[in-house]
């Protein structure tokens, strides 16, 4: 088989954007907390397998579709992100990072065991959407599974940067962002707004994880492989910028996608870490990061 035909370019593409889309959707939510806070949240990934199992279960006890199951389980979700930022999160902004770094760290190992202990460590899935869809004039097959994946991401994620542009909660989301004190004197309610923050990114990861039962097979460790993938996301688009993870969610799973066309599925994984040793390199601050960002 000729890699190099464009059709084989094409389908690998196609697949690394849609693949790119879902990373991207899961660390914008990271990133917005960092932009917001200054904080290094080690528990989304967990908050995204929390996604996963609540649309499992809908699935499994009530048949409920995933596409269903995505508002609900964002609404949890955000409830779940919004109280963990009043009851804990609050309480290590300002901090050190590192000070962030132990804590969530902390969080992600509660969230984890107390899903190994209601679920145990077997992989579960939601084998909801099947099949694949045939595309005769540009001689592409796409699986029906990362297809919706893909364009549901892509839409929640444009979704949130639009809200972040126009909404007057928003607008005080990304002022709170540039200058918490400047913010806070011109009225706005800095601790609530951080609530909401960290409530907002906590759904975007619900909805991560609702979009990857339809892919992958998950268990409650399954989160810690993914956030590592988003750090190396935020990393080499820029720490604090939004716009910044969707590109670098979409450059990974580009790169992703072709290494493991031309070469093998075991280096494609060590892709993120590659392209995260070049950015450090080459650009410290990431793509679109500024280079005095904190």
């Amino acid at each position: 088989m000729d890699l190099l035909q464009p059709a084989i370019l094409l389908q690998l593409a196609i697949g690394g954007l849609l693949a790119g889309a879902l990373y991207a959707l899961l660390a914008s939510g990271l990133n917005l907390v960092f932009g917001v806070m200054r904080v290094i949240n080690l528990a989304h990934g967990e908050l995204m397998i929390a996604g996963a199992f609540l649309a499992w279960l809908l699935y499994s006890l009530l048949g409920l579709h995933p596409l269903l199951a995505l508002p609900v389980a964002m609404v949890v979700l955000y409830i779940l992100g919004f109280y963990l930022q009043r009851l804990l999160i609050e309480r290590i902004v300002g901090r050190d990072e590192l000070t962030s770094l132990l804590v969530t760290y902390g969080l992600s190992i509660i969230l984890m065991n107390v899903g190994l202990l209601v679920f145990s460590a077997d992989f579960r899935a939601v084998p909801a959407l099947q099949g694949a869809v045939y595309l005769e004039d540009l001689d592409l097959v796409l699986s029906k599974p990362r297809a919706v994946a893909g364009i549901v991401s892509i839409v929640l994620t444009a979704g949130v940067y639009w809200f972040l542009k126009h909404s007057r909660t928003g607008k005080a989301i990304r002022a709170v962002s540039e200058h918490a004190e400047v913010a806070m004197i011109c009225g706005i309610d800095v601790t609530r707004i951080r609530m909401v923050t960290f409530g907002l990114a906590a759904a975007m990861a619900g909805a991560a994880g609702v979009m990857l039962t339809t892919i992958y097979s998950f268990s409650p460790e399954t989160g810690a492989d993914f956030v590592l993938k988003c750090f190396a996301i935020i990393v080499i688009g820029g720490m604090g910028n939004f716009v910044g993870a969707l590109l670098g969610g979409l450059l990974l799973g580009l790169a992703e996608a072709f290494v493991s066309g031309f070469l093998s599925t075991q280096w494609a994984e060590a892709v993120a870490y590659l392209l995260l040793v070049l950015v450090l390199i080459l650009r410290p601050a990431g793509l679109l990061g500024k280079a005095d960002a904190a």
